[in-house]
This record gives C-alpha cells, sequence and structure tokens, in this order.
C-alpha cells in the first residue's frame, strides 16, 4: 500500500511540473502577440496624419506651378496657356521620378515620417513598392490628371453630335470615379486605411517609416495652454465693449488740464485749422459746444457709433452739432 501510495504522489507530482512547463512558454507567447498588438497599434498611421500628407502635397504642386509660372512673367500673356496639361504633366512627373519611384514616398509624407508599403506582400517585414506599382502610380495620379484637363479642353468648344456622345461617356466616367472616391473615403473614416482610390487598387498602404514613441502628455504644458487660451477668448469678449475713444479722452483730460475756458471766437479761430479726430484741414467744419473744430462726418460718425461721445480733447460731450460760424471761418481761420 505504500508503494503504491509513492507512485501515486510521483505521479501527481510530475503532472504538476508538466503543467507548470505548458505554461510557462503559454504566458509567454501570449506576452509575446500583446507586446506585437502593441506596437501594430503604436506603428498604426492615423487618419488624420494621412490626410495631412495628401494636403502637403496639394500645397507643393501649386508652390511648383507658380513658381515656374513665374519665369514666364515676361514673356507674351497667355504662352502656357495651349500646353499647360502637358508642362504640369512633366512637373509632376519629375516630382514622381524623386519622391515615390526613388524613396516609396510623396513629399508630405516624407515630412511626416510615413512611406507606402506594398499590402500585397505576404510578409510581415516592410517591402516597398514594385516597379509596377509605381508605375501604376504615376499612371493613374499623373496621367488622370492631364486626361481630365485635355477632355475638358477637347469637348469645351465642340456642339459636334459625336462629341457630345464622347462628351458624355467622359462626364459618366469622371461621374462614376468620383462616386468610387466617395464611398473609398467613407470607408478610410471607418477603417484608417487607402486614404485614396488609387492606393487601394493598387494595394499601397502608408506605414511609419521608423518605429514611433508614445507621445508622454505634459500636463502643465496643457493646462498652460488652456489658461492662456481661455484668458485670450475673455479679451476677446471684452475689448468691444470697453469705449476706446471715451477712455482716452478721459486720460487726456486728467493729464493734461485746461487752463482756459473755451469761450472766445479767437479759441475757435487757433483750433479751426484741424479737425480734432482726423488731424486734417476740417471739411464742413461744426462743433459741438467746446473750443476745437472738427469735420462733419468724423463727428457724426462718432456720434453715431456712440452715443455718448465726448471731445477727444477737454473732454465735452456733445450737446448739439452746430456748423462753425461762417465770419470766422472765413476771416480769422483763413487769416491764419
Amino acid at each position: 500500500m505504500e508503494r503504491k501510495d509513492r507512485k501515486r504522489k510521483e505521479r501527481r507530482e510530475g503532472g504538476e511540473r508538466e503543467k507548470k512547463e505548458e505554461e510557462v512558454p503559454k504566458t509567454f507567447r501570449e506576452g509575446m502577440a500583446s507586446r506585437d498588438e502593441n506596437m501594430k497599434r503604436t506603428n498604426r498611421v492615423l487618419r488624420i496624419s494621412q490626410l495631412d500628407a495628401l494636403e502637403l502635397n496639394k500645397a507643393l504642386e501649386q508652390l511648383v506651378w507658380s513658381q515656374f509660372t513665374q519665369c514666364f512673367h515676361g514673356f507674351k500673356p497667355g504662352l502656357l496657356a495651349r500646353f499647360e496639361p502637358e508642362v504640369k504633366a512633366f512637373l509632376w512627373l519629375f516630382l514622381w521620378r524623386f519622391t515615390v519611384y526613388s524613396k516609396s514616398a510623396t513629399v508630405g509624407q516624407s515630412v511626416l515620417n510615413i512611406q507606402y508599403r506594398n499590402d500585397f506582400s505576404p510578409n510581415l517585414r516592410y517591402q516597398p513598392l514594385s516597379k509596377n506599382q509605381k508605375l501604376w502610380y504615376a499612371v493613374c495620379t499623373i496621367g488622370g490628371k492631364w486626361l481630365e484637363e485635355r477632355c475638358y479642353d477637347l469637348f469645351r468648344n465642340r456642339h459636334v453630335a459625336s462629341f457630345r456622345k464622347a462628351k458624355q461617356c467622359v462626364n459618366l466616367v469622371v461621374g462614376l470615379l468620383k462616386l468610387g472616391r466617395l464611398i473609398n473615403f467613407l470607408i478610410f473614416l471607418q477603417r484608417g486605411k487607402f486614404a485614396t482610390l488609387t492606393e487601394r487598387l493598387l494595394g499601397i498602404r502608408s506605414v511609419f517609416c521608423r518605429p514611433q514613441n508614445v507621445r508622454e502628455v505634459g500636463f502643465e504644458y496643457m493646462n498652460r495652454e488652456l489658461l492662456w487660451h481661455s484668458f485670450a477668448e475673455f479679451l476677446i469678449f471684452l475689448l468691444p465693449l470697453v469705449n476706446i475713444q471715451k477712455l482716452k479722452a478721459k486720460l487726456s483730460s486728467w493729464c493734461i488740464p485746461l487752463t482756459r475756458a473755451p469761450s472766445s471766437d479767437s479759441t475757435l479761430a487757433t483750433s479751426g485749422r484741424q479737425c480734432s479726430l482726423c488731424g486734417e484741414w476740417p471739411t464742413m467744419p461744426h462743433t459741438i459746444g467746446c473750443e476745437h473744430v472738427f469735420c462733419y462726418y468724423c463727428v457724426k460718425s462718432s456720434f453715431l457709433f456712440d452715443v455718448s461721445f465726448a471731445c477727444p480733447k477737454c473732454g465735452t460731450e456733445v450737446h448739439s452739432l452746430q456748423p462753425l460760424k461762417s465770419g470766422i471761418e472765413m476771416t480769422e481761420v483763413n487769416a491764419l
């Protein structure tokens, strides 16, 4: 009996050891799988990054075309209009040669640390684009734009029945392509792969050139930015409610006290050489009850803007808008 009990104990201990040995590689495999999943998530290109790369490519094309047209600024106007689609296709082909063909990435993708990957390849490692994919990419992007512009110029001034049928067929194809782009964009928003229809058809996907590190958020910096942003919004809300002209008048009246009362015609003559608001010779000079003279349009617009408008030099409020006396205006002011 004792021998049987010993054998049972040895069998149990052996079974437990085997289970432990089996559990160790399982946990190790699960840990490696979770790490791989995390790496895939961190290395996945965000949708906004892919869209930013497309916008950068468009901005570069506009910049190159504007710089190229400036070279022909001194020539006859309309020199490039006849061959504009061909010239654009040549420029875009030149850019394609030194970006997608040589580096498997556009200029916008290079700025954002992104490049194209051959999604048809079964290998998990990075596989650059094949030569056929690069050539078909040029045909679909550059050739498609050239064909669309040239067909538009061809059918623009043609009214023959045969050309009408061809134009309808071209419009139908263009409409179907736009519909396909729309559907592809909706799928892209859901899944985050293949931002354009060309990428989906050719099987080229955007990936990071180098692994991206997980960004650590600095909460001190974020709090500072939120504080200044809220303060700026408060100032933007508050500034339109402040009467700046009245505030200037108050400050000037406090800093420069009046030495004499505005009651004589001589003071009107001396101040009648320039408008107290615009500083120019007064047009249709008017007064508001003080010794200073204003253009009619200056003082009227200021009064309509602010009912409590006051003279910016002495602080006198508007009691009545009166034209300057003709005798002072013609004799005393002109004499000066």
